[in-house]
């Protein structure tokens, strides 16, 4: 029996709603139309009073409505995203209302494949219309109209979730504020279409399909388990799978040589394949892949970027690094098609062994990043003592406390500020936990966005509500227009890339202004400190030893000002500073300044 501990939502029953009715049915993209067609679903959490809390979860290919507790006191399993769903989880249920249904096509209570047809009083089988993912979404758009939901809070998911998250930004783009698809793609590539076909080929090939018409008899289960077990590799990862299973015989020490599953990886997949036929229908199976197949969006819309125009919402983009079937790459074109549009778009690609089944396994990273972006899409500022609007900032357990950028020495963000004028747009690359553009958003107005690398400092700027996305400068802002932005910002991390020459090229073709700092390498402490020790320096300001410093290049302002002048960059504003004092350096500034920053700009 499965525990019901405090931050489960306890037992919850699975209920059923009639949406469409025989008389009036549903116009599918296919051309045909299905009526009635009724829907499983399950709610957990309250709606609140000002009702802007709603947020639906879509399910990938194997789920269904129940992603939380359990269905009853005997139930053995909880729902399939429980660790994420709960009283003070990620999803937290004490703060949100949430709504899973199952999709049109399933088998778990919706109208699917294995639902009777009104016409023959049998089982569709093969005579259910093809459905697509904008299908899909229709009918939960449907159910949220009959229970009553004005507007979304989010709508999240992943993989086949996630095509269905997409969706819904697209075609509803006012009922939705914010969403959050992970581990998806815009479309399928020829290699994970051939997977879909080659397992939907081994459910064709039972003997016992029978064209579909296998109610009531023997059905097709070695072929479903087989297409389920084809399906399972894509979503496990080479180290995952090294990792948990290697070489590793399952019950022996020496090879039997025969053909039955001796390996480890082998009898987990059998158990795969055996446990997915006793609670999935294989004609759904067939449906629903083929719904994947055929979503396209750059089909639909010419281009990624036409097909994101509309759209309202704010994105949660969310890879995982080791994902091969819907990769990082696919994640990015989504990101690069919403940064053209100048979208509300947020990128985090988490590091993980786990592939694809990353967004099942990883509460911990995953649901920090969801849990803030959640939170500051809802409540975006919360007020300090004094009164002065503060934006929340969240560590990955969840509580509340101040980001130190300990990993990187810090500019004078005061000073920076003072160089940016109210109400510009500003892009801070390398913005670390966001603390600059959180400042200049609250104090001076302006519309910023962050790109950080470091995957924890992309959570912070998350939950701290900011638009960040997680990208290596190096390659390159192809997507961000000719001065897109008022100001480029660019604090302590000039010293940090390999190519500045190319970076800084770049900045200045985004940015009206660049704003650099970095730290003066030929202060006299670093001269003393090399003179007499004979060793790399280690002062307040450059805290790094040389074999574990972020800092690859050493430059002084003598050399960024020749920098300058063979780029042909105009510097509008130099400014020299001792770190105890926010007044520039007057005397020897190459000698006596501990840091600089410089405003720039093309001639």
């Amino acid at each position: 029996m499965a525990e019901i501990g405090k931050n489960s939502v306890g037992i919850v029953q699975t209920q059923t709603a009639r949406l469409v009715e025989a008389g009036q049915p549903l116009e599918l993209e296919c051309g045909e139309s299905l009526a009635p067609i009724d829907v499983a679903y399950e709610t957990y959490g309250e709606l609140n009073g000002p009702a802007d809390n709603a947020i639906l979860i879509c399910h990938a290919l194997s789920g269904n409505a129940h992603v939380a507790g359990v269905n009853s006191p005997g139930d053995e399993k909880p729902g399939w995203w429980d660790m994420m769903v709960g009283p003070g989880k990620a999803i937290d249920t004490e703060k949100y209302f949430v709504i899973c249904s199952n999709f049109l096509g399933g088998c778990s209570g919706t109208t699917g494949p294995s639902s009777v047809n009104p016409a023959t009083d049998e089982p569709y089988c093969l005579d259910f219309p093809v459905i697509t993912i904008a299908d899909m979404v229709k009918v939960q758009k449907l159910l949220l109209d009959e229970l009553g939901i004005k507007n979304l809070l989010a709508v999240l998911g992943g993989s086949i979730g996630g095509m269905q998250v997409l969706q819904w930004a697209i075609a509803y783009p006012d009922f939705v504020k914010a969403v959050i698809p992970i581990a998806t793609t815009t479309h399928l590539g020829a290699q994970s279409i051939a997977f879909d076909a080659v397992g939907r080929d081994a459910i064709l090939a039972d003997a016992n399909f029978a064209d579909g018409q296998y109610h009531g008899k023997q059905g097709p289960d070695r072929g479903l388990a087989i297409a389920r077990m084809i399906g399972h590799i894509t979503y496990l990862s080479e180290q995952g799978m090294r990792e948990k299973f290697g070489r590793e015989l399952r019950s022996a020490n020496e090879y039997s040589y025969e053909f039955n599953s001796e390996f480890a990886v082998e009898t987990y997949l059998d158990h795969q394949g055996r446990t997915f036929v006793e609670r999935f229908d294989a004609n759904s199976y067939l449906y629903i892949t083929k719904a994947s197949d055929y979503f396209d969006l750059k089909k639909d819309f010419g281009t990624l970027t036409e097909a994101f125009v509309n759209v309202k919402s704010r994105f949660l983009i969310v890879s995982f690094a080791s994902d091969w079937l819907y990769t990082p790459a696919q994640s990015g074109q989504m990101v690069d098609a919403l940064i053209a549009n100048r979208k509300d778009v947020s990128y985090c690609d988490i590091a993980s062994p786990y592939g694809h089944d990353a967004f099942l396994l990883e509460p911990e990273a995953l649901g920090s990043i969801i849990s803030g972006f959640l939170e500051a899409t809802h409540r975006p500022e919360v007020k300090s003592e004094k009164g002065k609007t503060k934006s929340k900032k969240r560590d990955v357990g969840g509580e509340i406390r101040d980001f130190e950028q300990a990993r990187r020495p810090r500019v004078d963000y005061k000073l920076i500020e003072s160089l940016i004028e109210p109400g510009s747009t500003v892009l801070d690359i390398g913005c670390g936990d966001g603390e600059l553009l959180a400042n200049l958003r609250a104090d001076k107005n302006i519309k910023g966005e962050g790109i950080e690398l470091q995957q924890e400092f992309v959570l912070a700027c998350v939950n701290r509500g900011l638009p960040i996305i997680q990208h290596d400068v190096e390659l390159g802002l192809e997507n961000y227009a000719d001065k897109s932005f008022d100001y480029v910002i660019l604090s302590q991390t000039v010293q940090t890339v390999r190519n500045p020459e190319k970076v800084f090229r770049e900045l200045l073709r985004v940015g009206k202004k660049v704003i650099v700092s970095f730290p003066n390498f030929a202060h006299w402490r670093c001269r003393v400190h090399l003179f007499f020790y004979g060793k790399a320096p280690v002062t307040k300001q450059l805290p790094f030893g040389w074999h574990d410093s972020p800092n690859i290049h050493f430059l002084s302002l003598k050399d960024f000002d020749g920098f300058c002048r063979e780029l042909g960059v105009k510097v509008e504003k130099k400014i020299p500073l001792v770190k105890r004092h926010l007044r520039p350096i007057r005397f020897i500034p190459n000698l006596f300044a501990e840091q600089a920053v410089y405003v720039t700009s093309k001639k």
